[in-house]
């Protein structure tokens, strides 16, 4: 059956996701940076109440993926401490300056990461060669690969998703950014056997109070008062329909 990963950016939102029959969940901090490492408090409380697999991310800053050696010596000490508290896998991606996938880096993330399954998330979506990427992101042995198949949402990227799904001897190739309820099944038609959702909608604050002309963002249009959390009906729809549909065959 197709497994339903749920991104999640707190834990009463993976304590959401498991009780509406998620899988898996991409543990993160950071929404409007597109995720970053959790705190320590969230992965300890994730520990005690998810039971499902829980794969934080290791992204210590927004932006690129090409990370200095104070960003990178970070994020060995997030995946040694991830790997010491006995989570099921971790999320994380190295790029060089040319937009390759780096291999030193990763073989010491690969060696640091123990038993740890290793998701390469979307920073392969920014490389130059998705086929050298796959090929090299599988003689190291990771078990995933997230993406969107190198477009803006993974409803575009389907022909390369396609031919990742064909071509690939190791990694599974698990369809992200923009999965949505209504666009599921061109996913499974080309073969996709994981899905990656936020399955998310905005929650206006409890707070009555409303301080009026301060913000705490840079972004004055940003609305402090809502939140971007899971949808518990949107999961138990998605993962009724993988339940009653299988992804075809990948090609010979």
């Amino acid at each position: 059956m197709t497994k339903l990963e749920i991104c999640c950016y707190s834990v009463d939102c993976a304590q959401t996701a498991e009780r509406a029959g998620a899988d898996r969940i991409e543990l993160c901090s950071g929404q409007s940076e597109g995720g970053l490492t959790p705190s320590l408090g969230a992965l300890m409380q994730a520990r005690a109440t998810v039971t499902i697999p829980v794969h934080p991310i290791v992204r210590p800053r927004g932006g690129d993926f090409c990370y200095s050696e104070s960003d990178f010596a970070i994020m060995k000490n997030d995946i040694a401490q991830i790997r010491d508290m006995g989570f099921a896998g971790v999320v994380v991606g190295v790029l060089d300056e040319e937009g390759h996938i780096d291999l030193p880096r990763m073989r010491e993330i690969m060696e640091i990461s123990g038993p740890l399954a290793v998701t390469f998330h979307r920073a392969f979506d920014m490389c130059l060669n998705p086929m050298v990427a796959l090929e090299q992101l599988t003689q190291l042995g990771v078990a995933r690969i997230l993406t969107s198949g190198q477009q803006q949402n993974a409803e575009l990227g389907l022909t390369l998703l396609r031919d990742l799904v064909n071509a690939t001897q190791g990694p599974i190739i698990m369809a992200g950014a923009g999965v949505r309820l209504s666009n599921m099944q061109k996913f499974l038609e080309i073969g996709v056997t994981e899905l990656h959702s936020s399955a998310g909608r905005t929650r206006p604050s409890t707070m009555r109070y409303r301080k009026a002309g301060v913000t705490m963002c840079a972004d004055n249009d940003v609305d402090e008062f809502a939140r971007y959390c899971v949808d518990e009906e949107v999961v138990e729809a998605m993962k009724s329909l993988l339940c009653i549909t299988e992804p075809l065959p990948r090609s010979a």
